[in-house]
């Protein structure tokens, strides 16, 4: 695998920092070169969010996210700001419960996860639609294995949650079964 640079936005409160950290953690699972950065609205709650995360099997010598392969979207506010961030072939993959307006960019892929509703009325707990997003991402691109997701969410989550959370990647994951998967330049 080449580098592959991951933007995740949203805003303060959905849990998209954490996410970044449970992709990093998932991919170091996999032996792979990570970095992880995160950055927030002056906020604490409600503001914008994003994380990056860099992923290569090679040394990552810049650890900045210049041209996502893939943007995780999570709010209309986070997906028009970074909208543009996506390169030329590139993934979107926004939360379907909580953005109405896509783009129109021929030149993306998009899949649509109703993460919100998954988390709120399959498993009653809205909490989880970032871990929810993290199974669809795990399925949709094969960046990092489905089981270093789980070591890593796991590890990541405050204990006594693992189950709930467990769950939720596994429904997100569930989700984006059969979609016509893989990023050109991401396979293996």
């Amino acid at each position: 695998m080449a580098r592959v640079e991951v933007r995740l936005t949203g805003f303060g409160g959905q849990g998209i920092v954490l996410s970044g950290i449970i992709l990093a953690r998932a991919a170091m699972h996999d032996k792979k070169g990570v970095v992880q950065t995160q950055s927030y609205g002056p906020e604490a709650r409600g503001g914008a969010c994003r994380s990056e995360v860099v992923i290569s099997d090679e040394a990552i010598h810049y650890p900045l996210v210049e041209e996502a392969d893939i943007l995780v979207a999570m709010s209309q506010e986070a997906l028009d700001k970074h909208i543009n961030s996506i390169k030329k072939g590139g993934m979107l993959i926004v939360d379907s419960d909580t953005i109405s307006r896509l783009p129109e960019k021929s030149e993306i892929k998009v899949n649509k996860v109703p993460a919100t509703g998954i988390a709120s009325e399959k498993l009653g707990k809205g909490i989880v639609a970032n871990i929810v997003m993290l199974g669809a991402l795990t399925n949709l691109t094969d960046i990092v294995s489905k089981e270093a997701m789980e070591k890593a969410v796991k590890e990541s989550v405050p204990r006594g949650t693992e189950e709930i959370n467990l769950k939720a990647l596994e429904e997100g994951y569930l989700c984006a079964q059969g979609r016509g998967k893989r990023i050109k330049g991401l396979e293996d």
